[in-house]
């Protein structure tokens, strides 16, 4: 007999050889919703995570997500404007200045990346509130930039930094894709502490051959500027330096910040695999079996113990199991505690058409 697997299903535990509807009742659904964990690893989430609380909801700019050509149309236009308007006032910009198309420029850049070095410092009330303005437009601009653009680039770097590290082996394209997919936030790390690395070195030679400074102030200027703390005892002064500075501070301040972004997100998934793996490989209790009983009949099925051990993984929440089990209840019309094509059918028509159904 031919052995059909696309016929079977994903957890044979999952399914009853012997359906009866009845089985499934209100009371097991609204116990799904009610999802005991063991309160060992409750403190133990507590512990590794913090709270037990779902992820912090997403920002106003996570929302709004322009693709990489509007963020860099929206930075053209930032620089446009804000080069002509600082180029109609330079009168009234105090500084050291050289060009006054690349001086203008420089200024927006130092502006939104927040460096403010004072080599060029607005000295009239319209300056300022102009300088105002373009510092706000600036950071939220540096933000997307920080979600798109910048993103974009390092992860067009992975596949380059895979490569590297297998050189001696024979590996596939597919096999270097299933590779960046496990290690992601890994990669992304190592790729951007990479980029920083030669940014940094970059940045000290250029200013330690091209402006002249000394390889200690070098190398301070450099960390001033890419922290944004810009003390401004050290900067660009020459034509040269500041056409440099346009692009380097922006790539600099943009990588430092995705450096420490990543880190973070490499903290935060180690410590939840760690999680995880205690989770998997510790001894289940009396106190687990009685928290995953959802039904309280005294076993526990397979549905059960994933719900439960994805629970205490922190994997889901008791908000997540309630939304799941909203929306089952909804599609679920004839209320047998399990969903067919013709609950789906009636569940697509008109409150009308399942009454006449």
């Amino acid at each position: 007999m031919a052995y059909d697997g696309a016929k079977q299903p994903l957890l044979s535990g999952l399914v009853d050889p012997h359906p009866q509807p009845e089985q499934m009742s209100a009371a097991k659904k609204r116990g799904y919703r009610r999802c005991r964990s063991a309160p060992i690893t409750d403190m133990v989430l507590t512990e590794n995570n913090g709270s037990g609380s779902p992820p912090i909801a997403e920002s106003i700019l996570r929302k709004f997500q322009p693709s990489f050509r509007q963020v860099t149309v929206l930075f053209a236009i930032y620089l446009g404007i804000g080069t002509l308007c600082f180029l109609l006032v330079r009168n009234q910009i105090s500084g050291t200045k050289t060009n006054e198309i690349i001086d203008a420029i420089y200024f927006c850049i130092v502006t939104m990346t927040t460096v403010g070095y004072g080599d060029l410092v607005p000295n009239s009330i319209a300056t300022k509130l102009l300088a105002c303005a373009f510092v706000f437009t600036g950071m939220a601009l540096i933000g997307l930039i920080l979600s798109r653009a910048a993103d974009y680039l390092v992860e067009k770097q992975e596949i380059l930094l895979v490569k590297a590290l297998n050189i001696r082996r024979h590996v596939g394209a597919t096999e270097i894709i299933k590779e960046v997919e496990i290690n992601k936030v890994k990669y992304k790390f190592l790729t951007v502490t990479i980029l920083l690395m030669v940014l940094i070195i970059v940045g000290t030679i250029f200013l330690f051959k091209i402006e002249k400074l000394s390889l200690i102030d070098s190398f301070y200027c450099v960390c001033s500027t890419i922290t944004t703390l810009g003390y401004g005892d050290q900067s660009f002064s020459t034509e040269g330096g500041r056409i440099f500075a346009i692009f380097w501070i922006l790539a600099s301040t943009i990588c430092l910040a995705l450096f420490f972004l990543y880190l973070a997100e490499l903290n935060s998934e180690r410590r939840q695999h760690s999680l995880a793996k205690w989770v998997l490989t510790r001894k289940m209790t009396n106190v687990d079996l009685e928290a995953a009983d959802v039904d309280g009949d005294g076993v526990v099925s397979a549905a059960e113990f994933i719900v439960y051990k994805l629970k205490e993984m922190g994997k889901i929440n008791q908000e997540d199991i309630a939304l799941v089990m909203e929306e089952f209840e909804d599609l679920d019309i004839d209320q047998s505690g399990t969903i067919s094509a013709s609950d789906l059918v009636l569940a697509q028509s008109s409150p009308q058409q399942r009454k006449y159904n």
